[in-house]
């Protein structure tokens, strides 16, 4: 009888313990930061080899203008 009450006295006391040392690094963990501007959305485009849709500044141009999402795709169209 006299371990089970000993074990139920460390048990809360671990659980205080690790009760207290949550609470404290939430209290140091710093703010989240503010939200910042978002920036405008990007025009997409379609890879003319594969369909994937990527943003227009990433896209590899062809001799004729037309979009590739990369430079293999475009050899390949050209083949």
């Amino acid at each position: 009888m006299k371990y089970l009450i000993v074990l139920v006295v460390v048990l809360v006391a671990v659980w205080l313990w690790r009760k207290g040392r949550r609470e404290e690094l939430q209290s140091r963990r710093p703010p989240p930061p503010a939200p910042g501007e978002i920036a405008p959305p990007q025009a997409m485009l379609r890879c003319a080899h594969c369909g994937l849709h990527l943003p227009a500044a990433d896209a590899v141009r062809g001799a004729d203008g037309v979009a590739y999402c990369s430079t293999a795709h475009r050899q390949a169209a050209t083949r």
